[in-house]
């Protein structure tokens, strides 16, 4: 539900503001887009989740997983080389943090899991590579849409730390993620505005199992997933 909104309030906000930037008349910044090569930076909001399977034969039956997202932050640079006149190369590394708290819960009353709750605070170095087409330009607007690959790094991943028998639920330090999304250019008097909607998936996962001696060597909470990916929706506002 919180997702439906969060993308709801992103694409009325930007609407409302191609709308307001078709009606003036003046077009700012006619030759900002002939550079070869400019720099910029970039401000946003984000909601992750996690995606997740469970094992087709787990050794744990009963076992159920909520996810409950919550909005973090994203910040970071950009350098933006034009290959054509509609294709752009960037680099927009920053930082992304959140936090997801994940209850797990099980049908059999005997079961170690009754309402556990654990926070995953992410905290990542977020390095994409991003190939952005944008149409034509038209008065002081140009819609565009993009798509790359990530590299992340979480700093606050706990993978060689406690894991859950200490209350720790680990993620991996290294993950990669792709990211598709849309946007438009605004031309302004002195710098072009950009505000966009993303969406960002994980590949591989990034559960970290619970070490082979905890709980007898079969965990109630990492033993029946199979997969566990981040997946998230970003409002960047960006600033060139």
């Amino acid at each position: 539900m919180m997702s439906k909104k969060f993308i709801i309030f992103s694409f009325f906000l930007l609407t409302s503001i191609a709308f307001f930037s078709q009606r003036e008349k003046v077009e700012y910044l006619p030759t900002f887009d002939q550079r070869k090569i400019h720099y910029g930076f970039y401000l946003g909001l984000n909601q992750n989740d996690f995606k997740y399977s469970f094992n087709n034969s787990t050794p744990i039956e009963g076992t159920s997983i909520k996810i409950d997202p919550s909005i973090g932050f994203n910040v970071g640079l950009i350098a933006d080389l034009r290959l054509h006149k509609n294709v752009n190369l960037r680099l927009e590394p920053g930082l992304m943090t959140n936090t997801k708290k994940i209850t797990f819960g099980n049908t059999d009353l005997n079961s170690p899991l009754a309402d556990e709750v654990r926070e995953v605070n992410s905290t990542y170095l977020h390095v994409p590579l991003i190939f952005k087409f944008s149409t034509d330009r038209y008065k002081n607007i140009r819609p565009y849409v993009l798509g790359g690959v990530s590299y992340n790094y979480n700093f606050s991943s706990n993978e060689q730390g406690d894991d859950n028998e200490q209350g720790q639920f680990r993620t991996t330090t290294h993950n990669y993620m792709y990211e598709v999304g849309v946007g438009i250019d605004i031309y302004l008097y002195y710098f072009k505005f950009s505000p966009s909607i993303r969406g960002i998936f994980a590949l591989p996962s990034e559960l970290v199992e619970d070490n082979a001696s905890s709980f007898g060597g079969t965990s109630p909470y990492t033993s029946p997933i199979n997969y566990l990916a981040t997946r998230g929706i970003f409002l960047t506002l960006s600033f060139e």
